[in-house]
């Protein structure tokens, strides 16, 4: 696969009755950014796409809308009246390029009374895939045909009615006739582009530690667990969350026990809030010195300011962020971005008082970086998370905790990492068992130039384009000022609400 079209990518969201959106069709290219005014749905538009993307990773309905302010109900559009038996609900959809050809996918769902799937839709290849429809109310399950293309055309069963039914066409579909593995082949291409998106939403306050501990949730999509495995032509092994479905008989891919595994597994893996940026950035910049000078290179047309590098330190104890930032001193035993002092050699650092950092009182755990990922015990976060701290050096200006920067500045550095990195380097749960050679991240950034100026957010998009144009890394993101993006090649702005 040399194209960018053979990587499975979301190239259309369809929001046909999502809260504010009616009928709305969105095409999605490699860079995608909405525009518009307060209200006119730029940030439904990317919940929309959560949503698919955390059922194509396995999770249950209620887990993928559980971060709606106002529950399913919100997710209603507006006016949309009950039927006789009380019901509500909205539908949306996406089309998935890739292998197999444009792949769609339609997902009805009821908000009220009860939340769950009445009915979806899988198309490809000028067959209908997959249909699934509720016909008893009382069950939690709902009635699915799917293609087969054998001496019997279609099959039936019942599905769990609180799932995506295509990410558990595998656990089904025998592939024995070339309609069944024409299922699973568009089936693997949605899943694998759904599970390929990271929501990232830099959170100045909690980078700090102001903001109390960091957000919950250890993925670009919280709580993700995912589908556990693709396989060749049968692609994917669904169910996650800890149970498969009410009453479907399928084995769930992981429970509690495994989600606080690997919780611990993401600690050198940036999360969506990027709270735990200079762990991470020690990672990167010992394993990549390309990468982390595009990096450097980046930050300096954003800050104000000279600026000549930027490394993780290791914090020592008993000194604080702003008594760092008071002396402007080098921090002893310390070397260069590229040296092994910050991650490489294991450093350790033992517990001290993170005030100004952690929140008052807050204390940071004996953190171990190495090569391999950071791992750091969990405290109130903030920059000073796992015992080291990201600093600028300003040249003659001393040594600077990046902490101290503005909001959109802090906003930009964690942005450029997440689109110079990779899936190894975010909190995602990527389809494994694919080469990343064939995938494409989804990078999602509602509120992209939030707290920027017009310059900051022109070189976060540029960079961007640069990024997309590799073909590994797409982005969707929600901008006030459109004009960002004036004259920049491939970038496609569509404006909401005109």
């Amino acid at each position: 696969m040399n194209s960018d079209s053979e990587r499975p990518a979301v190239t259309e969201l369809r929001l046909s009755a999502f809260k504010a959106h009616r009928g709305v069709v969105l095409p999605l290219g490699p860079l995608t950014l909405l525009s518009g005014g307060s209200g006119s749905g730029k940030s439904s538009a990317l919940q929309a796409y959560e949503i698919l993307a955390r059922l194509g990773s396995g999770q249950s309905l209620a887990r993928a809308v559980r971060d709606v302010a106002g529950g399913p109900s919100a997710c209603v559009p507006a006016g949309a009246r009950p039927d006789d038996q009380g019901r509500r609900g909205f539908r949306i959809g996406c089309t998935v390029s890739g292998p197999v050809g444009p792949v769609s996918l339609d997902l009805a769902v009821q908000a009220e009374p009860e939340l769950r799937i009445v009915g979806e839709r899988l198309t490809g290849g000028g067959e209908t895939l997959l249909t699934t429809a509720l016909t008893d109310p009382d069950r939690p399950a709902v009635q699915a045909a799917w293609h087969t293309a054998g001496a019997t055309p279609v099959t039936r069963a019942p599905l769990p009615d609180d799932r995506l039914g295509t990410s558990l066409l595998p656990l089904r579909v025998a592939g024995k006739t070339a309609g069944q593995r024409l299922v699973l082949a568009a089936a693997e291409q949605v899943v694998v582009a759904l599970r390929s998106a990271f929501v990232c939403d830099p959170r100045p306050e909690v980078m700090r530690g102001t903001g109390g501990a960091r957000a919950a949730g250890g993925a670009g999509l919280p709580g993700t667990t995912g589908v556990t495995g693709i396989t060749g032509a049968t692609g994917v092994v669904g169910g996650a969350g800890g149970s498969a479905g009410r009453g479907s008989g399928v084995r769930g891919g992981r429970g509690k026990g495994a989600g606080k595994a690997r919780e611990g597994q993401d600690e050198g893996r940036l999360r969506s809030s990027c709270d735990n940026l200079p762990a991470v950035l020690a990672r990167t910049s010992q394993e990549c010195a390309r990468r982390h000078a595009v990096l450097v290179a980046a930050v300096r047309e954003a800050c104000v300011g000279p600026v000549d590098g930027l490394r993780a330190v290791p914090r020592q104890a008993g000194v604080t962020s702003s008594g760092a930032a008071g002396s402007g001193a080098r921090e002893s035993g310390v070397t260069g971005a590229a040296g092994s002092g910050a991650a490489g050699a294991g450093v350790t650092a033992s517990r001290m008082t993170a005030s100004g950092v952690a929140g008052a009182g807050a204390t940071a755990a004996v953190p171990v970086a190495g090569r391999g990922g950071a791992a750091g015990a969990q405290s109130g976060g903030g920059l000073g998370e796992a015992g080291v701290q990201v600093v600028l050096d300003r040249g003659a200006l001393g040594e600077m905790p990046v902490e101290q920067l503005g909001d959109g500045e802090l906003r930009f550095l964690a942005l450029a990492l997440v689109l110079l990195t990779g899936p190894g380097v975010l909190a995602m749960d990527p389809a494994g068992e694919i080469p990343s050679a064939h995938q494409q991240m989804t990078v999602m950034a509602d509120g992209m130039d939030r707290c920027m100026d017009r310059r900051q957010a022109r070189e976060l998009v540029s960079l961007a384009v640069r990024m997309a144009e590799r073909g590994h890394v797409r982005l969707l993101g929600t901008v006030r000022d459109p004009s960002v993006a004036d004259g920049l090649p491939g970038v496609q702005v569509l404006h909401l609400g005109a």
